[in-house]
């Protein structure tokens, strides 16, 4: 199905004036007709002037309104005949059905798909309201509900994405799926559980994501902006015959399910004390090391093996504790 795009109908104007005139005009030819049926003479007029009156009504349901960034896909006895697209007033034919499968289904902008809900009368009834059939050109947001998704190590995570859309060939959004805004929904929902199997919450070893064969340091929290171009590529891989245009998506949602996040958590912090204890090591030894040089430069003092051990024990102690050091003084000999 291809889109036709009906030019040349902004007529609506000439056709709403000329239709009040002709209403106009058998206005008065029922009154004059009437009048020269009381003078005895032939109601011809009054019964035209009838007729044209019950039927001039009809050129007025083929006028359309369309306003910026609006579209109108027609229909004539279930025959697809084309799309007003652009503002103006159009006239086409009154016999034209318009069609929009997706008139009652909204997309939040926090959420999934839900159903508009009527508004409530001024008597606290609720009021019946028609859903607008035209179709929106704009740019629009689908923030869809978070899900819980295992990682490729088997992690559980939760994670949700914001997709910027909107409609290119309403053809196709019409007529080739059922509603296309439940299908761009469920789509991002199993493009989204396809790629995120393929990475880990955090950087693993000996994990590969690129399918190259080789490992590497991709990931979910560390690589958030290839992972959504990737869920923008395959979401518009399988919207295409929607006639849907995904620009962007963005990871709006990141983190561990809540029944191993504790742990997780605790994962993280023996990792960053393991370290920052490495670190402290790796700098203690080059100041022991620094000291013992110093002392040997300057012969200070002249230390056995076994004293070096004493004193590199000591300061290593002194160096990677937790708590300050309590000093001892030695007033003895040092042998």
């Amino acid at each position: 199905m291809k889109e036709k795009i009906l030019d040349g109908r902004k007529n609506g104007m000439p056709v709403l004036l000329l239709t009040l005139l002709i209403c106009a005009a058998s206005i008065a030819g029922m009154i004059y007709g009437s009048i020269i049926i009381d003078a005895g003479k032939s109601c011809v007029l009054f019964v035209i002037s009838t007729v044209v009156m019950c039927v001039c009504w009809i050129p007025l349901l083929g006028l359309r309104v369309l306003k910026p960034q609006e579209a109108l896909v027609l229909t004539l006895f279930g025959k697809y005949i084309g799309t007003l697209k652009g503002d103006g007033f159009y006239w086409v034919n009154p016999f034209c059905s318009s069609v929009n499968p997706a008139a009652k289904t909204k997309l939040n902008q926090s959420g999934d798909v839900s159903q508009l809900k009527p508004a409530a009368g001024a008597n606290g009834q609720s009021a019946a309201e028609l859903p607008s059939k035209k179709i929106s050109l704009k740019i629009m947001t689908l923030n869809n509900s978070r899900q819980k998704i295992n990682d490729c190590l088997g992690n559980p995570i939760e994670i949700g994405i914001a997709v910027t859309w909107r409609i290119v060939d309403t053809a196709k959004a019409v007529f080739n799926v059922d509603n296309y805004k439940e299908y761009l929904s469920l789509q991002c929902d199993s493009a989204l559980r396809n790629i995120v199997r393929l990475y880990p919450y955090d950087v693993a070893p000996n994990v590969d994501t690129t399918g190259d064969g080789v490992a590497d340091d991709g990931s979910l929290r560390g690589s958030s902006d290839l992972v959504a171009q990737l869920i923008r590529a395959e979401i518009q891989n399988r919207v295409d015959d929607a006639g849907i245009e995904v620009i962007e998506s963005r990871i709006t949602y990141l983190a561990y399910a809540p029944e191993i996040a504790a742990v997780m958590l605790q994962r993280q912090q023996a990792s960053a004390i393991i370290d920052a204890r490495k670190m402290i090591v790796d700098g203690a030894v080059g100041m022991v090391e620094m000291a013992l040089e110093r002392l040997n430069e300057n012969n200070v003092v002249t230390l056995d093996e076994e004293r070096k051990a004493a004193m590199v024990s000591n300061l290593l102690v002194v160096l990677c504790g937790n708590h300050d050091a309590q000093p001892v003084v030695n007033s003895g000999s040092l042998y």
